[in-house]
């Protein structure tokens, strides 16, 4: 009888420097896992050249899927569809796992039958200070209703079987803004931890940072068709305002990037006017956070969204 692998590490890699996969890959390997206890599955989207031929040494502890290209969400998918570990950690090939912090969340994992454990990311290349605290179990449901949420899917490593028949949606950009919500509304035993567990490799040439016209034309519709979809959900009476919470949230993010990515009033105001008609503005009137707060006052007065367009620089 083959033992299931406790975790299954999906890395989707596409043109990467083959020095910063080996990186990542040897930042799981290091991990206080067995071969048996962790399987490791590298997507690789059609890249122009096969990292394996730099990888020799590593080719026999990886599943290496070589696909058309067809963006991250498709190669993620993939991943899951080859996992069989009980929990599951993407990992971007670019970044990789701090060991000690991550051995915490590996412990929780193991000792506390969790269906998902959330931690915190760091851009700091320097060692950080564990904190071997956490909380929990709650349910993820209640998580959101009072925490905003880091939507990137490698923020957790959670257990498989609460996907059901969840995936990621081709093709949209900031997908995992679609993804994470629904998946922590399946978590019934959630955890949650500041340990800093993953290194996150800030990006030039990220979906965040590019400000190419046609792509913010497109980020902007792919922001409306999330923000649609989750307010559509049919989900329980008891999630209707952990869902409505991210949803305002979401929405009051994306009129901030339309202030800052196109400075363009007209814009703001027709795009504020569709919403009014999807019934997702005005924002709710929730003291979430201060910034929302402030923001939504600022926002739905004419005079004080004129200062916005002043502090919210390009």
């Amino acid at each position: 009888m083959i033992n299931q692998p406790l975790v299954s590490f999906i890395i989707p890699v596409y043109n990467l420097d083959p020095e910063m996969i080996r990186e990542c890959l040897e930042s799981i390997m290091a991990l206080s896992l067995s071969k048996q206890e962790r399987e490791i599955i590298v997507i690789d989207d059609g890249s122009e050249f096969t990292p394996l031929n730099n990888l020799p040494d590593i080719c026999d502890d990886i599943i290496y899927i070589r696909q058309c290209n067809q963006g991250q969400s498709a190669a993620r998918n993939t991943g899951l569809h080859m996992a069989t570990g009980r929990f599951v950690q993407f990992v971007d090939g670019d970044d990789r796992l701090i060991r000690a912090p991550y051995e915490h969340c590996l412990d929780i994992a193991r000792y506390h039958n969790p269906d998902l454990v959330f931690f915190k990311s760091t851009q700091d290349d320097k060692d950080v200070e564990t904190p071997f605290t956490y909380d929990g179990p709650t349910t993820g449901s209640e998580y959101m209703r009072n925490n905003n949420i880091r939507a990137a899917p490698w923020g957790y490593i959670f257990e498989r079987n609460i996907l059901g028949d969840l995936r990621f949606t081709p093709g949209l950009l900031h997908e995992d803004e679609e993804f994470t919500p629904q998946l922590f509304l399946r978590s019934e035993r959630f955890y949650s931890t500041d340990s800093e567990a993953y290194f996150y490799r800030q990006r030039e040439n990220s979906t965040m940072n590019n400000l190419d016209v046609n792509h913010t034309k497109r980020l902007f519709a792919d922001t409306e068709h999330i923000l649609l979809h989750l307010q559509n959900l049919v989900v329980p009476e008891q999630d209707r305002a952990a869902l409505n919470r991210r949803i305002a949230q979401l929405t009051m993010d994306y009129l901030y990037k339309i202030i800052k990515r196109t400075h363009d009033k007209k814009l703001l105001a027709e795009t504020m006017e569709r919403l009014r008609g999807y019934g997702l503005y005005p924002l709710p009137d929730r003291d979430y956070t201060k910034k929302y707060k402030y923001f939504r006052r600022m926002i739905a007065n004419s005079i004080t969204r004129n200062v916005l367009f002043m502090l919210i620089r390009k």
